[in-house]
């Protein structure tokens, strides 16, 4: 049960990400959060605390209302969370990465807007902040737009797959909602994949994750810095194993990342 609930908070945290990646993107395009005292800073922290963190958690709460029975195993797959398909779970659970792609659309506009009347002041602007380049902004805004333009059509598909061929079931009460709640529902491979649209709406459910994983990595993990942070730990390694990290470093061309 633990991990279907962490299912349902990492759909809501993946776009909740990418709209707190957004929100600062638009404060550095605007020329407005560049040189920010600690005060904040520390403001600026607590809000994307609370859209990355909090509003997941909120939802794996909200989840509980809307939660016919324990959650669904399927044979190959593991386990599922299981919603009661009545009409409180599309706000309660199903709007919620809908919602926040849509903001981010809003701020990915207002960036690129702001950007293009700043441009002319965006490289010193950059320059500015010790922790921001111009390659890593733009990475993080090709990171950010990527995740908004998919996460919008695929949670809206996800809401569609999932809800598709099944009758919307009225409120009755919490306990008619809560019936039989310890039940298990165990579903052989054989039943689950006979239909198109529970098999793709499964299959994506299950890789969604890595897919949003490698989009990160390939936006970061080549960029300078990493291979600096990849030869360092290379460094590391080989040092406590007695050899010469700088010499082994040298015939690699990172010496700079060591000196």
């Amino acid at each position: 049960m633990l991990a279907t609930k962490f299912l349902i908070g990492a759909g809501v945290g993946i776009p909740a990400s990418a709209l707190c990646i957004n929100r600062r993107l638009y404060s550095i395009a605007s020329v407005r959060n560049i040189s920010i005292g600690r005060e904040e800073r520390r403001r600026a922290t607590i809000i994307d605390l609370c859209i990355s963190v909090g509003i997941p958690m909120l939802v794996m709460i909200l989840h509980y209302i809307v939660q016919g029975h324990r959650f669904n195993i399927l044979e190959d797959i593991g386990c599922t969370p299981a919603i009661y398909n009545t009409l409180p779970a599309y706000p309660l659970v199903f709007m919620w990465p809908v919602l926040l792609s849509l903001i981010s659309f809003v701020y990915a506009g207002l960036t690129l807007r702001a950007f293009w009347v700043r441009r002319v002041q965006f490289s010193e602007l950059v320059s500015s902040a010790s922790s921001m380049t111009v390659n890593r902004y733009f990475r993080l805004m090709l990171l950010s737009c990527l995740t908004m333009l998919l996460n919008t059509p695929l949670s809206a598909f996800s809401i569609y797959i999932n809800t598709h061929g099944l009758q919307l079931s009225p409120w009755v009460s919490w306990s008619d909602a809560h019936y039989n709640f310890s039940f298990v529902e165990q579903i052989p491979a054989v039943i689950w994949r006979s239909s198109v649209t529970y098999t793709v709406s499964a299959e994506m459910s299950r890789w969604i994750y890595p897919f949003s994983a490698l989009i990160f990595f390939g936006l970061f993990g080549f960029a300078d810095e990493a291979r600096r942070n990849y030869v360092a730990a290379l460094a590391y390694v080989v040092s406590k194993l007695g050899l010469k990290p700088l010499s082994r470093a040298k015939k690699l061309g990172f010496t700079t990342a060591l000196s």
